[in-house]
């Protein structure tokens, strides 16, 4: 009988503590994953050019435009943010 009045005012204490804190959610955050960011840059190949051409028996004034490729480089990692969020 005394050891079960022990253990029971032991279960009111630690329900009685965990009750007792009534805090309310000042601020909710969430994870959201931000890919990485990247500038790209054109750096010039071949010129835009004019050529004088034969063509079935003409003599054809030909337009070539210019060639770029593109040079891709990272500025910023990809990296987890803290977003705030609605509280549930």
């Amino acid at each position: 009988m005394k050891t079960s009045l022990i253990i029971a005012a032991g279960f009111i204490a630690v329900a009685g503590s965990a009750s007792a804190w009534e805090g309310t959610a000042k601020a909710c955050y969430g994870k959201v994953w931000s890919p990485a960011e990247y500038s790209v840059k054109e750096v010039l190949v071949k010129p835009a050019k004019t050529k004088w051409e034969h063509r079935n028996g003409q003599l054809v004034e030909m337009y070539y435009p210019p060639v770029y490729k593109e040079v891709k480089t990272q500025t910023q990692a990809a990296h987890w943010i803290m977003r705030k969020e609605a509280c549930k």
